[in-house]
């Protein structure tokens, strides 16, 4: 029997966009009303994980995706979800090293253990610590389970007047690399957060015992549910898309990839202008308009990978951090900024909590045919902005001199 012709259709780039914006939930209106737990809920089957970030010029990073798409919300719904339980509102997530440090549904836990076999297996000079002193290792796990959920600073002075023998010490960056390897192999994990510092504590009393306990996947199963993950919150993407979003390994995704095609999970589609191939996950909607506003900050999901973000908008970013001030060219920490399905312009956030002001030292307006009229993204972006500094407490916008969008910007404002 001759074998099946797959038939592989053809999307434009439009729909690529519309479809990869629906699947993070960006079709979506934002909630009227105080957004609870059930939105919070709603966004996490979109995006999957959150990421983590320490920057906090603007906002933590993983505070932004949750208001880029639900609005003003109190942000001690993610903090109750991530680093506290309660029999009436049970713990949601956990942090692992998913797209980088990240949080993830407690019940993905078990999808990971493949990486803490591996990150176990490692042996190089960031483990150095952990596999050349496993007593330290043992007095760690044994001070946590005595003191946690415990700082790497509280543990260092713990164990300050232990060591290798009589009046030894065990050095502070060596503990706290043996907490960093315990973390990463599972021994370890989150048990709260002390403004961003981790607490370490025992698995066991963070994840609850139905996924703590649960054996552990063959690695091509773990990759193939990952993908699938992966595959629901892109909506349309290629092999790499898929792969990156919780850093697998090539041969790995590649595999899932085929066996999702041939379980009819993935279709195989091309999309004009991407010049490879790409796969839609067949419960993919592709609306046909998304009314999205949204301030995207850098680590967000659906422009984290640059180069996809420059396939579906047609928008360079890169984030300046790390780059010299009079080398910029945009700022220090920019928000792209979505109107409906483009992004339509950039700004370089700071909330500056001293003045109680959300400071935009640049505004820049992006080019292009098809994206909404200037006065239109100017008035927009001045409403979220205005949306964002309340919701961050602050009292007012004040708009900078750099950028084409700074003089209408400020004039909307004021």
């Amino acid at each position: 029997m001759a074998a099946m012709i797959r038939r592989v259709q053809t999307m434009s780039p439009a729909a690529a966009r519309r479809t990869a914006l629906a699947a993070q939930g960006f079709a979506e209106p934002r909630p009227t009303a105080t957004p609870t737990r059930r939105h919070l809920q709603r966004v996490l089957e979109r995006t999957q994980l959150i990421q983590l970030d320490s920057v906090n010029v603007a906002v933590r990073a993983h505070y932004a995706p949750l208001f880029s798409r639900l609005g003003a919300y109190p942000t001690e719904l993610l903090d109750e979800a991530a680093w506290s339980h309660s029999a009436r509102r049970p713990r949601l997530l956990v942090e692992y090293w998913a797209h980088e440090a990240s949080v993830v549904p407690v019940a993905d836990w078990p999808l990971f253990r493949w990486r803490m076999r591996h990150y176990e297996s490692l042996r190089g000079r960031h483990w150095k610590a952990a596999v050349d002193t496993p007593a330290l290792v043992e007095d760690v796990l044994a001070a946590v389970k005595e003191l946690g959920p415990v700082g790497a600073g509280a543990l260092e002075k713990a164990l300050g007047g232990q060591g290798r023998g009589p009046g030894a010490w065990w050095e502070r960056s060596e503990v706290k690399m043996v907490c960093e390897y315990l973390f990463a192999v599972g021994g370890l994990t989150t048990g709260t957060r002390r403004s961003f510092e981790r607490l370490y504590d025992l698995p066991e009393r963070v994840i609850p015992a139905e996924f703590l306990g649960q054996p552990e996947l063959p690695e091509a199963d773990a990759h193939r549910e990952l993908i699938r993950r992966s595959a629901v919150a892109l909506g349309v993407a290629t092999e790499t898309d898929l792969r990156d979003y919780y850093r697998l390994p090539v041969a790995g995704a590649r595999q899932a990839v085929a066996e999702l095609v041939e379980e009819g999970e993935l279709e195989p589609v091309e999309v004009l202008g991407w010049g490879r191939q790409a796969y839609r996950h067949v419960r993919a909607r592709t609306p046909r308009k998304v009314p999205a506003r949204a301030l995207l900050c850098p680590f967000d999901p659906l422009i984290w990978e640059r180069a996809r973000t420059e396939r579906l908008f047609d928008f360079h970013y890169r984030i300046e951090i790390y780059v010299p001030a009079p080398k910029r060219v945009h700022g220090y920490y920019v928000f792209p900024f979505l109107l409906e399905e483009r992004l339509s312009a950039r700004v370089d956030l700071k909330a500056d909590r001293a003045a109680g002001l959300l400071r935009v030292p640049g505004a820049f307006l992006e080019d292009g045919p098809d994206k909404p009229p200037r006065a239109r993204v100017v008035a927009e972006l001045a409403d979220e902005l205005t949306l964002m500094a309340d919701w961050l407490g602050l009292s007012g916008v004040a708009i900078g001199g750099r950028g084409d969008l700074a003089k209408d910007l400020a004039a909307a404002l004021r």
